[in-house]
């Protein structure tokens, strides 16, 4: 990737927040449309998700410490949740300037001029969703995913804006502004509830994804004899990071350093299959019926 970290990527997106709000501030001024208003405040929670979104990858890069031996890698989580709360809030603040102009309809000018700056600030912010998508895909964060799939909505949302103030230069209803307006604002309110649920189930140390834990299981499996087994499984996620953990079970005879030899092969391929994972291995004797009785936690399918 052309930047070395995540927080390169992040500043981008912060200074393609700063761009989009002066240009989609520059369209509401000039035309007097609460549709390219809306389309602005997003922008402006934009900028405000990208700098938590900075603080929160800034801290979650630290190391691990004597109070957090697990790392900070669950900081990624504050950004998405900030996030989603201030889109909600933008939401509302539309729907209360749109219901304003809904009782008091006023005409719109320059429209022309306000879709060309709204046009220039969406395609840089599709430009900049993209590449903060691929970045996400390549360092694993969730952070640079909801802030890349966050600027994809507001270019959906500059759309349905522009499309609609094409409608009232054609028909010149300008009731269809608010209306608009408003339903934007419903578009992002869905948007910011995702995320805060997503963010929440995050946050309750789920699992690997399907597919890595399939992954997972089927290597396992693979290096499965007679004498050795496996069980005792768990999996979670914390940002960026894989924690997994399992025991081994060899025969009692084998010496302490067959075992290590072993785990420590173990832990190696995983790594190699499940990139940024921290992997927590714990040897058994196979004929101890101690070892099969304590088999962790168990869950119920469904």
């Amino acid at each position: 990737m052309p930047f070395a970290s995540p927080r390169s990527y992040i500043l981008l997106s912060v200074a393609a927040a700063v761009a989009t709000i002066v240009l989609k501030t520059a369209a509401w001024r000039i035309t007097g449309s609460v549709g390219l208003l809306s389309d602005a405040m997003e922008s402006g929670v934009n900028l405000v998700a990208a700098l938590g979104a900075f603080w929160a990858l800034s801290l979650a890069a630290k190391p691990a410490d004597r109070t957090h031996h697990y790392g900070h890698f669950k900081a990624e989580y504050f950004s998405s949740g900030l996030e989603s709360v201030l889109i909600v809030l933008a939401a509302l603040a539309i729907i209360h300037s749109a219901v304003g102009r809904l009782q008091a309809p006023e005409p719109l000018e320059q429209l022309g001029l306000g879709m060309a700056l709204s046009l220039v600030a969406t395609a840089l912010n599709g430009l900049v969703a993209w590449v903060l998508l691929r970045a996400s895909r390549h360092f694993h964060s969730i952070t640079l995913r909801a802030d890349a799939h966050h600027l994809f909505t507001d270019v959906w949302t500059s759309c349905g804006v522009l499309v609609g103030i094409g409608l009232v230069k054609l028909t010149g209803l300008t009731i269809l502004d608010p209306l608009i307006a408003i339903a934007v604002a419903l578009n992002i309110a869905f948007t910011g509830w995702n995320l805060l649920r997503e963010t929440a189930t995050d946050l309750l140390d789920r699992s690997l994804p399907v597919d890595e834990q399939d992954r997972l299981e089927a290597l396992l499996a693979s290096r499965e004899t007679e004498e050795i087994r496996f069980h005792a499984l768990r999996t979670r996620v914390a940002g960026s990071r894989r924690f997994v953990a399992f025991h081994v079970l060899v025969p009692g005879q084998w010496t302490v350093q067959d075992g290590h030899d072993l785990c420590e092969q173990l832990e190696q391929e995983i790594a190699v299959a499940l990139p940024r994972s921290d992997v927590l291995t714990h040897l058994e004797p196979i004929e101890d019926p101690k070892a099969w009785d304590d088999q962790g936690f168990r869950w119920e399918e469904g």
